[in-house]
């Protein structure tokens, strides 16, 4: 029996070129903190998140009244609810509610992977829920690392070396691209302190720059949620949900 494959793509903008598989599952990720946010909001109660690419997509739900989180280039924008630091999304207010969101990379990585079979959204704080899910579905898995503005970035190949880990304890998975075994052997080296490791990378001084080092140091948790955020007609709903509507 042929065993499953898994893919890692380092950044969006390999994706349509080289990556499209509509038969495959897409992981998502933006460690540095859209993915994180987002499993962080499922865990807290949020009802779906909506991910658009532009602040002006999201300027328009605002003015119909939607909650809204926009961040660039790190920072909230002015005038929105909140960014995308996973402390903004912990509150009673985010409850039974719906969320639009835009953020510098993640939500545009999104916006790029649609068109596949599934597209579930992945951080080192559901990685454990994200594999299970993975190794049930009997599908081949590509992991869309967001970057930075399509550029490589070390934390989110960090989280994919991880979830190829998780996922090669099922024997249905062998069949490694050369940038799968890649991101594993970075994480080899890195998982005993990711934020060490990461103390040089560009996004972690560019957070701490801003007094974000608590957002960092969350974001690197591992299997802390059991949510397993699913992209499903242009929303993000927890896959329990989605499940039980369907």
């Amino acid at each position: 029996m042929e065993k499953r494959k898994i893919e890692v793509s380092l950044s969006p903008a390999l994706f349509s070129s080289y990556y499209h598989n509509p038969e495959c599952n897409v992981v998502v990720v933006d460690v540095f903190r859209a993915t994180s946010a987002m499993c962080t909001a499922f865990h807290h109660g949020v009802k779906e998140i909506i991910p658009v690419a532009t602040v002006e997509e999201a300027i328009s739900y605002k003015k119909e009244g939607y909650l809204v989180g926009a961040e660039r280039n790190g920072e909230v924008v002015e005038g929105f609810d909140f960014g995308n630091s996973p402390f903004s999304y912990m509150g009673d207010e985010i409850k039974g509610k719906t969320i639009v969101l835009t953020t510098t990379n993640g939500t545009k990585a999104i916006a790029i992977a649609k068109g596949v079979n599934e597209i579930l959204i992945g951080s080192f704080l559901n990685l454990s829920a994200l594999a299970e899910y993975l190794i049930e579905d009997n599908k081949d898995v590509l992991i869309q690392c967001a970057g930075w503005k399509n550029r490589f970035n070390m934390e989110d190949t960090l989280f994919a070396g991880a979830l190829v880990q998780k996922l090669l304890e099922s024997s249905d998975f062998g069949n490694l691209a050369d940038s799968a075994v890649a991101a594993s052997h970075l994480y080899e080296v890195a998982k005993d302190d990711l934020y060490k490791f990461l103390e040089k990378s560009s996004h972690r001084n560019r957070l701490k720059r801003l007094n974000l080092d608590d957002d960092i140091r969350f974001c690197l948790e591992v299997s802390k949620f059991s949510v397993v955020p699913i992209f499903k007609e242009g929303v993000l709903v927890e896959k329990n949900e989605f499940v039980s509507a369907s």
